[in-house]
């Protein structure tokens, strides 16, 4: 009877690992669309797979011996008075330390190779692209084509993307799962991130950062097109009866959720700094490129400097 209670148990933990590997397919981040999405599935298969050198053989082991030295098997030696094995040892002592080295090293080499700092070799101009984070909505300013958009970007494929990024609300995180590596937009600081799509399609953009109700509707679609399709697109956006100033800023960054996409012609120069400034001077800091440092504090002279 307990051969059959095996059988079954086998079999259901078959079966229900069958089914939440089924769902591995529609998991986007294992279908990247360019170099830094596919060097991010690298790690993370490449991680989990010497993890499980040590995973898989701890499973069959608990499996195992309760299945070998159970009561009902007479052939199975018993020794309590065993205590050390030289060889188990320099198994439980080696392999953890070749796994962690391995783990070290490849850390190491993709820590540098995947620095969202570091923009991606290319003949071509990148296309460069401001990201604002509010509530609950992306603003998207094109600084060289001088338009702006929400909640969408549109790009070249092949095309190197640089973008800016900051937040005027609660911090929270720009990711495109299929391009690549997620990066953090808070209020006062200016991070960078460059990606690439490889191919032409359209993917998501998500918020992973908890940043209060609408938070689970704070998405974007980032469309990857031809060079045409992209000047065709740029050509739209700037048809549009909507101009980005100051005083439509101050409309679009109140609370709203499930905005739609919006385009906006033209964009106030210089509204991105605008943005990082407003917080420097409430915190005393000056914006310095991808530095904020404080300000010198002002100081009366003394009395010889007077004299």
């Amino acid at each position: 009877m307990s051969r059959i209670v095996t059988f079954i148990l086998f079999g259901l933990l078959s079966i229900c690992a069958a089914g939440l590997l089924a769902g591995c397919s529609d998991v986007i981040l294992f279908d990247p669309k360019g170099p830094i999405g596919s060097t991010n599935r690298f790690v993370i298969i490449a991680s989990f797979a010497l993890m499980l050198i040590v995973v898989i053989p701890v499973f069959i082991l608990a499996i195992w011996f309760p299945w070998k030295y159970r009561s009902s098997n007479t052939k199975a030696t018993y020794d309590p008075k065993w205590s050390h094995s030289t060889k188990i040892e320099l198994v439980v002592w080696l392999v953890p330390a070749a796994i962690v080295t391995a783990l070290s090293i490849m850390t190491w080499k993709t820590t540098h190779q995947l620095d969202p700092h570091k923009p991606i070799e290319s003949e071509i101009s990148p296309i460069r692209i401001e990201a604002v984070s509010l509530d609950w909505k992306w603003l998207f300013i094109y600084p060289d084509q001088q338009i702006a958009t929400v909640n969408q970007i549109v790009f070249p494929a092949n095309v190197p993307l640089s973008f800016k990024l900051t937040s005027d609300t609660v911090m929270t995180s720009f990711f495109i799962p299929q391009l690549g590596s997620q990066i953090y937009a808070m209020a006062g600081m200016e991070t960078q991130l460059h990606l690439l799509a490889s191919e032409p399609g359209t993917y998501t953009g998500q918020n992973q950062q908890l940043s209060g109700e609408g938070y689970a509707d704070m998405h974007f679609k980032a469309i990857a097109v031809s060079p045409q399709e992209f000047e065709a697109w740029v050509e739209t956006v700037r048809r549009s009866p909507e101009k980005l100033d100051m005083a439509r800023y101050e409309k679009l960054k109140a609370p709203s959720i499930r905005d739609p996409v919006t385009f906006f012609s033209t964009a106030k120069h210089g509204l991105f700094e605008h943005i990082l400034g407003k917080y420097h001077d409430s915190m005393g800091m000056k914006h310095d490129g991808m530095h904020s440092t404080p300000k010198p504090k002002q100081t009366k002279p003394s009395t010889s400097e007077k004299s």
